[in-house]
């Protein structure tokens, strides 16, 4: 029987995979880190990781999931070690050690509260689904109404939300004179320290407040842009890692060689020197988020949507389209008038570099994972730069392909999306008819806010989604390139 990566079995590894060259037993842990999953491990604990290798002790992280203990299982017996495989022109094979302990939130709320409330602990950071924030996509406040919020509020010392896992712990340090934590948000949200810190704020305030007006006084939470793709681990990654490691890894992660993190250089306290990895300390990361949402995640979705109707897996299958791979740099182009970058950005480059990424089969990034929530990502990533190209009265032809491909995709599928049965009932009322469809899913408030009422984007995606009713996807991309097609 293969033996497991663990902290013991690091010296049987052959000298080309990269491992932990510090001492794991000294780590402090200044980092609880809220929702362990692939994007965390793959981009902040591999960039906290090198802080480690270079000296810096005090960043070890502790891990929690808000929901299921399968990472914990997983990564317990290998001591929170796992491999990040880099996935490109040549793999490299890397363990990560910078996570010391997992907890599992439902299990020991308790535990997770005093975890962030040690005095060691002066970040905590969040990768959570867009849902886990309970928030109105439409008008971006907190869902009071929603049963965990609620739950929270009347409940504080067995929280189940981010927020309830925050303040609670928030109240603790300030109880017991301690400065409270730097709230790291690395989530797809628009201005997403900022967000946080809305919610957060107006959370603690329901709760306390007293609690509230100490939040948003004291409590610093950086905007930050992340950027990595990193694939779903499937069984086939799982066994080929471990062969080549020649130790079974459970739960090794994915990623491209490209990696971005941006900043904002406000901290309540300490923090790791995060820069010595590539990131990027700035001073306004929202030209930086903007051009992520839009150029990359914006392209992204609209690949996922045109790939999975026309058949394509994976966002490489979906680019060696000719239509698909033809429509992106225009829906890139049509994009970046939108922007308003420093000076000295080169979004030429930044667009040749996301096609390229898009293509590498290594990856095999699913498009159907892409494609998931589209109801909560499709405001910041389609909608608001649509919006924008109203204003400035430019074409919208392309950005109404991408939210018909959204539409047509719903309307063939059960959609993975927290708004699936609304959105299911809209589908099934309106029927398949574009010019029936269109307009009763523009009137899906929570998502398109008013937006649907221009008469501009009713036609524009009523056109898309006919053409691509008719003509399949591949081939209405290529048709797709101007306002009246």
């Amino acid at each position: 029987m293969t033996r497991r990566l663990t902290q013991a079995t690091l010296d049987t590894l052959r000298p080309d995979i990269v491992r932990p060259r510090y001492d794991r037993t000294t780590l402090q842990t200044g980092i609880v880190h809220l929702g362990v999953g692939a994007f965390q491990r793959a981009h902040q604990a591999v960039m906290t990781d090198t802080v480690l290798a270079g000296g810096d002790r005090r960043w070890g992280i502790t891990a929690a999931s808000l929901r299921s203990p399968a990472t914990r299982d997983a990564l317990a017996p290998q001591d929170g070690l796992y491999t990040l495989e880099q996935r490109g022109v040549q793999n490299v094979l890397s363990v990560i050690g910078s996570i010391t302990n997992i907890l599992v939130a439902p299990e020991s709320p308790t535990a997770l509260i005093a975890a962030l409330a040690h005095p060691h602990t002066h970040i905590a950071s969040l990768t959570v689904t867009e849902k886990a924030y309970c928030r109105d996509p439409a008008s971006d406040a907190l869902d009071e109404a929603h049963a965990d919020i609620r739950h929270d509020i009347a409940n504080p010392h067995m929280p189940r939300t981010v927020f309830g896992y925050l303040a609670a712990a928030i109240a603790r340090r300030r109880a017991e004179g301690l400065a409270p934590f730097t709230v790291l948000c690395c989530d797809n949200l628009p201005a997403n320290g900022q967000t946080v810190h809305r919610l957060l704020t107006r959370f603690a305030t329901l709760q306390n407040p007293g609690l509230g007006a100490y939040i948003a006084d004291q409590v610093a939470c950086p905007d930050t842009m992340v950027d990595r793709i990193i694939p779903a681990t499937t069984d086939a990654d799982r066994a080929s890692i471990s062969a080549s490691l020649g130790l079974d890894d459970a739960w090794p992660v994915i990623a491209e060689p490209f990696s971005q993190w941006v900043i904002e250089n406000r901290f309540t306290g300490p923090r790791p020197a995060w820069e010595q990895a590539g990131a990027m300390l700035v001073a306004d990361v929202a030209p930086f988020e903007t051009m992520k949402l839009r150029l990359l995640n914006g392209s992204h979705s609209a690949l996922a949507y045109l790939g999975s109707l026309a058949g394509h897996e994976t966002v490489a299958d979906a680019m060696a389209d000719p239509g698909i791979a033809a429509f992106l740099p225009r829906l890139m182009q049509a994009t970046a008038p939108t922007l308003s970058m420093p000076a000295g950005t080169d979004l030429a480059t930044y667009q040749a570099n996301l096609l390229q990424r898009f293509r590498n089969p290594a990856l095999r990034h699913r498009t159907l994972q892409i494609a998931m929530d589209g109801s909560q990502k499709l405001p910041q990533r389609l909608l608001a730069p649509m919006a924008s190209l109203l204003t400035a009265g430019r074409p919208i032809a392309c950005h109404a392909l991408a939210v018909a491909a959204w539409m047509r995709h719903i309307a063939t599928t059960t959609p993975q999306d927290p708004m699936a049965a609304e959105l299911m009932r809209v589908v099934t009322e309106a029927g398949p008819e574009p010019e029936h469809l269109v307009p009763a899913l523009l009137g899906v408030r929570a998502i398109f806010g008013t937006i649907g009422d221009h008469p501009v984007v009713r036609i524009g995606i009523t056109t898309a989604l006919r053409q691509l009713i008719i003509l399949g996807p591949s081939e209405a991309v290529l048709r797709s390139g101007g306002e009246g097609w």
